[in-house]
């Protein structure tokens, strides 16, 4: 299982917005939390669906600014956009991944991933960051399936191999406000990955739905959090995407240490 530390360059990010606008907070963010994350996920426009938006140009500023030196220094980085302009400025930087919380929507740019080797994390949501729409907790896993069978079928057609693809059922608000719709996708991630046979991302860090199970605030849900990341972790997930990739680290370390005893 490889963990992927969340670095938000934005203004109005739910959990952390403006903390690291500056490149100078992001780069220490970024290297703090590649101590212990196997990738970095940069992402400079926020899905807080009262978020302002954010030109393509903007956000590829924001992005150069950390993007470079470290990969300079040898970090795998993700970048976590769903702008066209963005991703194919992406593809030319050297990362090993693009993250699209749009499952990768936009046909015209296929040829251009098919042409590079970078793995794409498929993410499944019901509903854009600026909407409302809900739907009702029964229906969700079936959505997800839906959307991962026409979106998979959609890219490989296109010439993307299959074995890039990594699947992120979605977790919080984009699967609706019903922290049941985010549970019922965590208890069957074994059937989805059995279904398609690829990688399963999961990021549940700070999402809304465990902050209404537990009445905390994004900043105090570490503890939620940590509980839902090491179930889906023991549950058929091979990435996980978190604000907090020390404490997942040593958590697992500690739970695979008392496995090993018996």
């Amino acid at each position: 299982m490889k963990i992927l530390g969340i670095l938000n360059i934005t203004e109005d990010s739910f959990s952390d917005g403006g903390q690291f606008l500056a490149p100078e907070a992001a780069l220490a963010q970024g290297r703090a939390l590649l101590k212990d994350a196997d990738i970095l996920d940069i992402g400079a426009v926020s899905s807080n669906p009262d978020s302002k938006p954010v030109p393509p140009d903007v956000e590829i500023a924001r992005l150069q600014s950390v993007v470079t030196p470290l990969k300079a220094e040898g970090a795998v980085i993700s970048i976590d956009s769903f702008a066209p302009e963005v991703q194919r400025w992406a593809l030319k930087q050297g990362i090993g991944c693009l993250n699209d919380i749009h499952g990768f929507a936009e046909p015209a740019l296929y040829p251009e991933l098919a042409a590079a080797d970078v793995k794409l994390i498929v993410m499944h949501a019901v509903r854009a960051p600026a909407t409302r729409d809900d739907i009702p907790p029964h229906e969700i896993f079936g959505r997800a399936v839906s959307f991962f069978e026409q979106r998979v079928a959609a890219l490989t057609d296109a010439g993307i191999a299959r074995e890039r693809l990594i699947l992120d059922p979605g977790m919080g608000f984009f699967v609706g406000s019903d922290p049941e719709n985010s549970l019922t996708l965590l208890r069957r991630l074994p059937e989805l990955k059995a279904r398609f046979g690829l990688p399963l991302l999961v990021s549940v860090s700070r999402k809304s739905f465990l902050r209404k199970l537990t009445n905390r605030a994004p900043q105090e849900a570490g503890a939620a959090s940590l509980a839902a990341e090491l179930f889906a972790e023991a549950n058929s997930a091979d990435y996980i995407r978190t604000h907090a990739p020390g404490p997942l680290r040593d958590a697992i370390k500690v739970l695979k240490a008392i496995g090993n005893g018996r």
